[in-house]
């Protein structure tokens, strides 16, 4: 049995928390970490009275490499897995690198003061976790995360290559609020107004934020059709690079008239900017004051009603034809199922169990390579099968429909 620390107690951390205990087999001791540890308590209570597993908690400072290489050599883990912002990637990457200790994160590093989705400050940690015998799996979420398991699957089983892929993200629940985000709200609208960008023969192309927008018909009566607007996400970057044959690469997500229109008042009164203005004296981000007065993500849970369906629709050259062929493989997941089993909405469930999913193959052995490594790049039938046994099962069905090239 491992023992790991987890660094974050959001919505997200407390999904990873509840996931990671329900295994006792692979974790044996599960450390709790964050700046608020009051949240951890609570996280701790909760895991407690749901299944009698007591977990350990700590206040610590995911900026601070000093406290946190302190903390590890203490309690000597094998993995750290960081649920807490993309901003402290490379803070926590540096503590595992001095602390001996293996790294998983969900997302990738972001300066805070540009909203600039790029690998390349993490990669360029390649060489020394190698060197240090240490491995560190970057983007184990959703999407990223499955949806890179989903296309390496489907480059193993499927196509002789990959020709196009069309990652869609459709959240079809309803929390009955004017204006709320699913998961951290600077995070959330920094990543929305940013240029939406996608990759094309050889190139990236980049278009205004929320300009493009298709119709999707979804594998679910609940969801049926909705608007997907194109936009920029991270996974695109490593996929880019590591598909062979690729010729485009795109990332779509609905979002509701209502939830665009309040996004477009925010942005025109310069509250989603990320630049310091002074008030009262004091310097301070309009998009972190927002985020102080929105809805915490985590108090979404019994108010969300509905699904998410989350999938890649991917062409690519048959293995048993040649023949071009056309595949969606996909999960949907059920808002109130997610807050019944761990007290969370659907979107923090989708991107918490593949974090503990990711874990469980460190300790397994069958991800443990040491180097800095995208989940594509790794096995992905053990990930696939604990999909369907950990609480995200996928599904797939020969595609009826395309979404047509870019004018």
């Amino acid at each position: 049995m491992a023992r790991i620390v987890i660094v974050g107690a959001g919505g997200v951390g407390n999904v990873v928390a509840q996931k990671c205990a329900q295994d006792g087999a692979t974790f044996g001791e599960i450390w709790l970490a964050s700046r608020s540890l009051g949240k951890c308590d609570a996280i701790a209570a909760d895991i407690k009275e749901a299944s009698g597993v007591g977990i350990k908690t700590v206040q610590i400072d995911a900026d601070n490499v000093g406290e946190t290489v302190e903390f590890l050599k203490r309690v000597q883990p094998e993995i750290l897995l960081n649920i807490a912002l993309p901003y402290q990637d490379l803070t926590l990457m540096d503590a595992c690198l001095e602390a001996g200790v293996h790294y998983l994160d969900t997302a990738n590093y972001e300066p805070p003061e540009t909203p600039h989705f790029e690998y390349k400050w993490q990669w360029a940690y390649q060489d020394r976790f190698r060197e240090a015998g240490l491995t560190a799996i970057l983007g184990s979420g959703f999407d990223p995360g499955v949806t890179n398991v989903f296309c390496a699957y489907a480059l193993k089983h499927w196509f002789e290559e990959i020709t196009t892929v069309d990652i869609i993200d459709a959240n079809a629940g309803d929390h009955g609020l004017p204006f709320a985000t699913n998961f951290n709200p600077e995070i959330n609208i920094r990543e929305i107004t940013a240029n939406g960008r996608f990759w094309e023969q050889g190139e990236w192309k980049e278009i205004p934020a929320l300009s493009v927008s298709r119709d999707f018909d979804f594998p679910d009566n609940e969801i049926g059709s909705r608007k997907i607007y194109l936009l920029y996400h991270e996974e695109l970057e490593s996929l880019a690079k590591n598909l062979p044959g690729l010729q485009r690469i795109r990332f779509w997500m609905t979002f509701s008239d209502k939830y665009i229109n309040h996004l477009k008042v925010l942005e025109n009164v310069g509250m989603t900017a990320i630049e310091p203005i002074e008030f009262d004296g004091q310097q301070i981000a309009p998009l972190q004051f927002l985020k102080s007065v929105l809805p915490d993500p985590a108090s979404l849970g019994p108010l969300t009603k509905g699904k998410t369906c989350i999938g890649c629709l991917i062409t690519g050259r048959s293995k048993k034809s040649g023949e071009l062929e056309t595949k969606f493989i996909y999960n949907i997941c059920d808002h109130q199922e997610c807050y019944r089993e761990v007290k969370s909405q659907a979107i923090s469930y989708t991107a918490g169990v593949p974090a503990m999913i990711g874990a469980r193959h460190l300790v397994s052995g069958a991800w443990l390579k040491p180097g800095v490594w995208n989940v594509e790049q790794l096995d992905p039938d053990p990930f696939m099968d604990d999909l369907n046994a950990w609480g995200l099962p996928w599904q797939v069905q020969e595609a009826d429909q395309l979404l047509e090239p870019m004018a």
